[in-house]
């Protein structure tokens, strides 16, 4: 049986909430206490040491300004080793382990690319494979990584997936037309499910150039959740202001989307023209 090295008693997570445990005691504080410094609840702080919530950069940096072990910098240092997981790009962790699996509606926007969460296999070994300086391992590693992360829609009750694409990304190529074709198909086919709806948005559209988002609705009355992307580090948060500003932005693109069933006709178009 193998050992999972990013749970076990040796991984950084672990020892990550084995200190944060340690030095909260020493200090004579309560979870509570700990949760109103870092700006999260009790339930947060319990994960966080028993090591089944992934910390994010913020929560290390408050542990380090709370606690000042190992100079200040022991929380963010080892935050980093737990980035160090291969797969997933460092700032994606959080939101593919703890946000998308939870989840009871994920609405996204891609102005460039098909969504990760409707890539093809082939179609995602493409996109990795152009990563600058990046090794054949890695991108295998990337593409495991993207697959299991479609698995959220294959579960027994999956998240409700809204998808706005820029209508450019069906004719930009990504590797050899047959990729391009394959994956139109496999938009075509995942659209017949209930709980996924995508629509393509009028290349006139000027109002998701800035990027591609992610808002999640999450249970039990908790927050919404986004992820904006960036060329260098992608965001994730629950800041009301940043939500807002994300919704916002979401109902300008929407305004400028075409109904579903014209969006599967024009996918079913462009996918003729790729064979």
């Amino acid at each position: 049986m193998s050992v999972d090295p990013f749970s076990g008693p040796d991984s950084p997570r672990v020892r990550f909430g084995a200190e944060m445990r340690r030095l909260r005691e020493e200090a004579q504080l309560s979870q509570g206490a700990v949760a109103s410094r870092l700006g999260c609840t009790q339930t947060q702080v319990s994960r966080l040491e028993a090591a089944t919530r992934t910390p994010s950069k913020s929560d290390a940096e408050r542990l380090d300004r709370l606690f000042g072990a190992g100079g200040g910098t022991l929380f963010t240092g080892l935050h980093r080793r737990i980035l160090a997981r291969p797969g997933s790009p460092d700032w994606f962790t959080s939101w593919a382990e703890e946000i998308e699996p939870i989840a009871l509606v994920l609405r996204s926007w891609d102005p460039l690319l098909v969504p990760g969460l409707l890539q093809t296999e082939s179609y995602a070994r493409q996109v990795f494979d152009h990563a600058p300086r990046i090794t054949s391992e890695e991108v295998e590693e990337r593409v495991e990584a993207r697959m299991r992360r479609r698995s959220i829609l294959d579960k027994e009750d999956p998240p409700l997936l809204l998808v706005l694409v820029d209508e450019g990304v069906l004719r930009r190529r990504v590797g050899e037309p047959e990729v391009m074709c394959e994956q139109l198909g496999h938009l075509l086919e995942i659209a017949r499910r209930p709980s996924v709806t995508i629509q393509l948005v009028d290349r006139q559209c000027l109002s998701g150039m800035l990027g591609a988002f992610m808002i999640a609705e999450l249970p039990n009355g908790q927050p919404d959740a986004i992820h904006v992307d960036s060329s260098t580090e992608g965001q994730v948060s629950a800041d009301p202001i940043h939500v807002t500003s994300i919704w916002n932005r979401y109902e300008a693109i929407r305004r400028w989307a075409y109904p579903d069933h014209m969006s599967l006709k024009m996918i079913e178009e462009v996918r003729r023209e790729w064979t």
